[in-house]
């Protein structure tokens, strides 16, 4: 891969596990399951995804507070009150939560109230944003551009590590094509050839691919067969009730049961899906 020092693969067994708190990883034989709502919607919402999924079903928790949106009209996240709603949650339920940073100046305060900052599709080749992030020592979750090539997905990761940071953490979440029936076009090509070429962590990001809800179980169990360390899928106590991504969102029943179901194939890939991470109740008021 042209130009990809840091990140290339150096020999067969060269894998970087990196850690999200003092108690989750990704990378290794430890799979890492995210499970939350597309939107932060109130602490409300956030316990009852925590309290249901965060005791055997998921490793850490995803909620957007800052979010880019196609309309301008279309709900843009909490902010700042939804960041003090994460870290309520990640504090009393031991739980690393991810969320999306969109620009330089919100990296201070998500850094301060979130484990793990993720890089939105959108923001892949923000190319100031990604060396921002470089300066940084918590993990970034890097999410492929909408029309990104393999290169140009790798060479981005590139950047985070060439200004310090080689917490970097792929994400595979479908990419643009003629066929309208899903979202996007998962492309599970892309994550076996990323664990070629780089020593990184490699999620799917089967929801935003599918754009509907009954195709993500299949989606991700397809992506653990093919070598993913882990998969980031949105839920939501009443999916239809959500506030974006609706059709989307599986409810916590489903996100519990799709859990289990990929317990075999995980066996089989020689992986294991931890069964405690977080706890069901909470421990700071």
């Amino acid at each position: 891969m042209q130009d990809a020092k840091l990140i290339a693969k150096a020999h067969d067994d060269h894998g970087t596990v990196i850690a999200l708190n003092d108690r989750v990883t990704a990378g290794g034989d430890e799979l890492l399951i995210v499970g939350g709502p597309c939107s932060v919607e109130s602490l409300e919402q956030m316990e009852a995804i925590a309290t249901r999924l965060g005791a055997g079903t998921v490793q850490a928790l995803r909620g957007g507070v800052y979010k880019p949106r196609t309309s301008p009209y279309a709900f843009q996240g909490l902010g700042e009150s939804g960041l003090a709603i994460l870290d309520r949650v990640r504090r009393r339920y031991h739980l690393p939560v991810i969320t999306e940073v969109m620009a330089i100046h919100q990296i201070e305060a998500i850094s301060a109230h979130a484990d793990v900052l993720q890089v939105g599709s959108r923001n892949m080749q923000n190319f100031d944003l990604l060396k921002a992030l470089g300066e940084i020592d918590q993990p970034v979750v890097l999410k492929r551009g909408l029309a990104a090539t393999i290169q140009e997905f790798v060479m981005a990761a590139e950047y985070i590590a060439a200004h310090g940071n080689p917490n970097i953490i792929l994400c595979e979440r479908g990419i643009r094509s003629f066929d309208s029936y899903t979202r996007n076009v998962l492309d599970l090509a892309a994550v076996v050839a990323l664990k070629q070429i780089t020593h990184l962590p490699v999620l799917v990001d089967p929801s935003h691919a599918a754009g509907k809800r009954e195709l993500v179980p299949n989606l991700a169990k397809a992506a653990i067969a093919a070598g993913a360390d882990g998969l980031m899928i949105e839920c939501h106590p009443v999916p239809e009730e959500s506030v974006s991504d609706a059709r989307q969102a599986l409810s916590l029943e489903d996100m519990n049961a799709l859990v289990e179901s990929l317990r075999p194939i995980a066996t089989a890939v020689g992986r294991i899906i931890p069964d405690m991470i977080g706890s069901k109740e909470p421990v700071l008021a």
